[in-house]
Formats: structure tokens, sequence, C-alpha cells
């Protein structure tokens, strides 16, 4: 139907787009841009010509890893030994 169905409160309406311009041209891909944590979630592609067909795909975004902690336990002293620890 040439429209995108975001669903109740998903906060995705300035995000998604169809890949190309017509999607009636047989290429109805989207593009979620921006991915946030609460994208993840089951995404459902219903294409009506003659028949319908339905196929879905489930996203799982992760968290960006956050850069490490790093420290020294020891003291720096020649021949002393030392324990770099990192989180």
């Amino acid at each position: 139907d040439h429209h995108v169905n975001y669903g109740s409160g998903s906060g995705l309406q300035d995000r998604v787009a169809f890949v190309q311009n017509d999607p009636g041209q047989y290429d109805a891909s989207i593009r979620l841009a921006d991915l946030q944590v609460s994208d993840t979630g089951t995404y459902q592609c219903r294409v009506k010509k003659n028949t319908v067909a339905v196929h879905e795909v489930i996203v799982t975004v992760q968290e960006k890893p956050a850069p490490p902690q790093c420290w020294i336990e020891g003291e720096l002293i020649w021949g002393n030994s030392i324990v770099l620890r990192c989180f």
C-alpha cells in the first residue's frame, strides 16, 4: 500500500523510510536510521500484489561498548611486580 505502519508509540516515524522512492517497483526494503536499543523487536514486511506475502525479521540492537577503565595495582618501582587491570 506504499506506506509504513509504525505501530503504537514506537518513535520510528522520523527514522524509517523506503530505500526506493516507489516501493511498487518490486523493492519494498526499508531503512532504519539512528538505531536504538529500544528498536529491538520483530519487524514484518507485508507485500500485496496479486497475493499477500509476509516476511518477518528479528532485529536485536545492542548497546555500544563503553570505553575501558584501566588502572595499575602495585607500586611502580624498578623490580616490583604490578597488575594492569581493565574493566
